[in-house]
């Protein structure tokens, strides 16, 4: 299996406090990998690290070879690598496809004589992709209608389908099903699933919740305060002594 994500000594300090230390982590393409660990663990922060919210301290960080350091959270988009936010980011008084046209603002090719002559084309191709998606997530009954005016189960789909139009190669969920019910969950833990499977995205987790976790993921990483304790199958990473230890105490 080839690398497509490589993190190597990954340290990042905020003065005297330091969110992650020396933290590696290799993602295999095509692969589906959780990083888990309990709140404050640092889950976040490599999450914003990797997406270039944040700059690391020390350490390296490589997508298809390319390193990322340095580069712009837009500029890393472009690359292929897209995510989800646990306090969700949308335009709350934009409406769901509109939301989800955001996304493909990286694609857009127009020049002046498209807009000169009002030319459409390229609008019409990038609406059908989000079209594509909106299928996809069930969401063809609120397409028209504002994101304020949705559910928070839906606004769940519609940021998910928002990182999907950029056309990632690794996809970053952050907390996925946090503030769903089960049946939300259920649903939600599908459609990821469905995601690796067609259109053969990689996917990156966060998720607090070892359930779906484990259901999800064919690997797992655990941190704890910032530093990596654990990483194997979901079994052998959820009985490993520092991962019961680290969420359950002594």
């Amino acid at each position: 299996m080839a690398t497509l994500l490589e993190v190597t000594a990954l340290t990042l300090s905020f003065g005297g406090i330091t969110a992650l230390q020396e933290v590696s982590i290799a993602v295999g393409e095509g692969e589906t990998l959780a990083v888990i660990g309990p709140n404050g663990s640092g889950k976040t922060s490599f999450f914003n690290c990797v997406t270039g919210i944040y700059r690391p301290t020390v350490g390296a960080i490589a997508f298809r070879g390319a390193s990322l350091l340095g580069r712009t959270p837009d500029a890393i988009t472009r690359l292929g690598v897209a995510r989800t936010f646990q306090n969700l980011r949308l335009f709350h008084n934009m409406s769901v496809l509109d939301n989800l046209m955001v996304g493909r603002h990286v694609h857009f090719r127009t020049n002046v004589f498209d807009a000169v002559l009002r030319r459409r084309g390229e609008e019409i191709r990038h609406r059908r992709h989000c079209e594509q998606i909106i299928e996809f997530l069930n969401l063809e009954p609120v397409r028209r209608s504002r994101v304020a005016d949705c559910p928070y189960g839906v606004q769940k789909r519609v940021e998910l389908g928002r990182a999907l139009a950029t056309e990632p190669k690794l996809l970053l969920l952050d907390e996925p099903v946090s503030g769903l019910t089960q049946e939300e969950k259920d649903e939600f833990s599908y459609w990821i699933h469905e995601i690796q499977g067609r259109f053969g995205i990689t996917i990156l987790l966060v998720e607090h919740d070892l359930r779906v976790a484990s259901r999800l993921a064919s690997r797992m990483v655990a941190l704890d305060h910032g530093v990596k304790i654990a990483e194997g199958t979901p079994a052998e990473v959820q009985h490993h002594p520092e991962v019961i230890k680290a969420y359950l105490g002594e």
